[in-house]
């Protein structure tokens, strides 16, 4: 079928926004039509070849749409469902029977091998082969998905704003929430209050976190982030950042998030670290062999920890609705986050989103009124 999409084909180049052909759905597959999709830093990541994947290709991981079509063997959705899609996973490793998918033994096949199984692709554009992302490349006005990256979610919210969860926003909030599983009363200080950050600190409002603190250089997203959960914020330009954390609790924080990637940062988070305190990072790096310079005496002497976090340690068939019923309560409004753009207007969207002018794109595409 004929559809939009938008392409990456070099470097820190704008997307190309034309038609492209989608095979129709095998057996296994899930047509969905693409009603909204976030914008995420790894889409940019992936596109200006920080990680891995065949180019051209159609990108976007953090789709949300209504079940089009369903393959023979597929039994989890059907045509008119409304769903989320979010990362693909074996469903037989070790680590999916754990419920752990997001460390799936095979993740890096599906989610970034850029073709099927079989190593055809399910996107062309005039005879030129693109690559698949996420098994779902859900820049576009429709994509085939599979069952163990489809959730269904209720028909009473946005359907447009619902994708960001299946990436960004399950990282941040489920960082706090499954990972660290931050405990009630205690201290958390977040590093960034982008998408992932500012999710984040709504969980730690969800935990029943008394000191939520958030450290951003952007006065908009300061003022933003006390009104989702925050008791302090910071501009880490204007401070010693270590300094100012120790000032609002002298005898360190318990828990720390770093969505910025930053070594400076990421030091100074130790830095103010309770006895036993733990960091969570989850910022995805400027380069994948980038090293931090703990020193063993810092971590052992207060018995800290550090812990790298894969999409918040998710299971998305459990955490996405978990999320989704917190947005209906009222107690996570992730809308208040977003700014709709047409898929059209993708490249737009990036430069806002990159000057800071917005905290997350989403795009939201013509299928809908189809």
């Amino acid at each position: 079928m004929s559809i939009t999409a938008a392409i990456a084909r070099e470097p820190k180049k704008d997307f190309e926004v034309t038609k492209v052909e989608l095979d129709e759905p095998r057996v296994d597959e899930i047509l969905v039509r693409v009603h909204g999709v976030g914008l995420c830093h790894t889409d940019l990541a992936i596109r200006d070849r920080r990680l891995p994947l065949g180019m051209p290709a159609v990108l976007g991981h953090e789709g949300s749409g209504v079940v089009e079509t369903v393959g023979a063997d597929v039994t989890k959705v059907k045509p008119g469902d409304h769903v989320v899609l979010s990362f693909n996973s074996c469903g037989r490793c070790v680590m999916c029977e754990q419920h752990k998918p997001v460390y799936c033994r095979e993740f890096g096949t599906l989610n970034f091998g850029g073709t099927r199984a079989d190593g055809s692709h399910t996107l062309h554009c005039k005879g030129e082969a693109l690559y698949n992302f996420y098994s779902q490349s859900s820049f576009a006005e429709y994509a085939i998905a599979y069952e163990r990256n489809v959730v269904k979610i209720p028909d009473d919210v946005p359907l447009e704003l619902m994708g960001p969860i299946a990436c960004g926003i399950q990282t941040g909030a489920g960082a706090v929430m499954r990972s660290l599983n931050c405990r009630a009363g205690s201290s958390i200080a977040i590093m960034g209050g982008g998408s992932v950050g500012m999710s984040a600190a709504m969980a730690a409002a969800v935990q029943g976190c008394t000191t939520i603190i958030v450290s951003e250089p952007v006065a908009e997203r300061r003022a933003l982030a006390l009104e989702l959960g925050a008791t302090h914020v910071i501009d880490p330009l204007d401070q010693d950042l270590t300094e100012a954390l120790r000032e609002i609790i002298p005898l360190g924080i318990d828990y720390a998030i770093d969505t910025t990637a930053r070594a400076e940062v990421i030091l100074a988070a130790v830095g103010a670290l309770a006895p036993q305190g733990v960091l969570g990072l989850i910022g995805v790096p400027a380069s994948m062999d980038m090293a931090v310079p703990f020193t063993l005496a810092q971590l052992m002497g207060s018995g800290l920890s550090i812990r790298g976090i894969h999409t918040g340690d998710s299971d998305p068939d459990v955490f996405i609705p978990q999320l989704v019923d917190l947005y209906r309560q009222g107690r996570f409004p992730i809308d208040r986050l977003m700014t709709v753009y047409r898929l059209e207007d993708i490249n737009v969207a990036v430069h806002d989103q990159h000057d800071g002018k917005i905290i997350k794109a989403v795009l939201v595409t013509n299928a809908v009124a189809k």
